[in-house]
């Protein structure tokens, strides 16, 4: 269900209550900003959305802002075109759509907006008015890649995401290369389900990959991730999560994270773009080598030889001594 939210931060509080506020030239400048925020999908799906959320509530609470949200869209350009729109009707001075499945309507309505600053969250889009900010998630993930292959038992593992968005297979090229360099000979099964919320759709998927052997599997889920979760702890094999770190939350069935937080990057787009630090038309990238907001997060229990060799991977990463790749063309795994 899409959701329009219109609320007032005022020193961290959500009060009720919309103000008017005038137009500069450039990038829209007031006491009182007005921000605007697309989610194609849920604010609280435990994951990827709801981490953006979170960074942009932070934002905005920071700069007590006035905002609009809209969340509960579908993944499809006319219907976020048409909540972007939307939200640029309500007057913002910036508009942060989550998400690389927002470039293409981000590019569209950014032109029809000129004095609008749009930020594209883990997208790869530029502009006058337009920006990108994005998490190097696929630097987690090959750390993922290579913690599964040095952990499996079975010489399977496994990779379980949603939708096809560019995020999401970077990720997966990444996870595989990483598998490939730690642990040559180690079988990879990968599988784009086509939802990221289905969890009943992520349960049967993890299902027949543990079928099929494998006993790690990561996952690039949203709320469809409580599914695999219950599928692993059924077929007792594990799982390597994404965005933020899972282990507490089921530390028998995770045995690390592929963070990538996101929040990071939105709190910091928005707040760039307010204060006038921003650069139009500048994709800014945060990786390993950029404090803790993308690493590997291991459980408790990873053997210490499998810390030492992903301490040192992540190193060559930062360094340019390992090259994370984009893309792959390798087999893919059906039901």
């Amino acid at each position: 269900m899409v959701r329009l939210d219109r609320r007032h931060f005022l020193f961290g509080s959500a009060l009720c209550g919309l103000a008017a506020w005038p137009l500069m030239q450039g990038v829209a400048r007031a006491a009182q900003p007005k921000l605007g925020l697309l989610l194609p999908g849920r604010r609280d799906d435990g994951g990827f959305m709801q981490a953006g959320f979170s960074g942009f509530e932070a934002a905005a609470a920071d700069l007590k802002a006035d905002v609009v949200v809209v969340d509960g869209v579908r993944p499809q350009k006319d219907d976020l075109v048409a909540a972007l729109r939307r939200i640029a009707a309500e007057g913002p001075s910036v508009i942060a759509a989550h998400g690389g499945q927002c470039n293409e309507a981000a590019k569209i309505v950014a032109a029809d907006h000129p004095r609008i600053q749009f930020l594209v969250i883990q997208g790869g889009v530029e502009g006058a008015n337009l920006t990108s900010y994005e998490v190097l998630q696929e630097q987690s993930a090959w750390l993922a890649g290579a913690a599964a292959a040095l952990m499996t038992k079975t010489g399977t593992v496994g990779h379980i995401s949603g939708i096809r968005v560019p995020p999401g297979l970077k990720g997966r090229a990444a996870y595989a290369a990483g598998v490939a360099h730690a642990r040559p000979g180690v079988k990879l099964l990968t599988t784009f389900c086509g939802e990221q919320d289905d969890a009943a759709l992520a349960a049967k998927v993890t299902a027949a990959q543990a079928d099929a052997g494998a006993d790690i599997i990561f996952t690039m889920l949203n709320a469809g991730r409580t599914g695999a979760i219950e599928a692993c702890r059924a077929r007792k094999i594990h799982q390597i999560g994404n965005v933020r770190d899972w282990v507490p939350v089921a530390p028998d069935v995770f045995v690390a994270s592929a963070i990538a937080d996101v929040s990071v990057a939105m709190r910091d787009a928005v707040s760039d773009a307010v204060s006038g630090r921003l650069v139009p038309g500048k994709h800014v990238k945060l990786g390993v080598s950029s404090g803790d907001a993308v690493r590997l997060a291991l459980a408790p229990g990873v053997p210490e030889e499998v810390r030492v060799a992903i301490t040192g991977y992540t190193a060559d990463i930062a360094a340019g001594r390992i090259v994370v790749p984009t893309a792959y063309d390798g087999p893919e795994f059906s039901l």
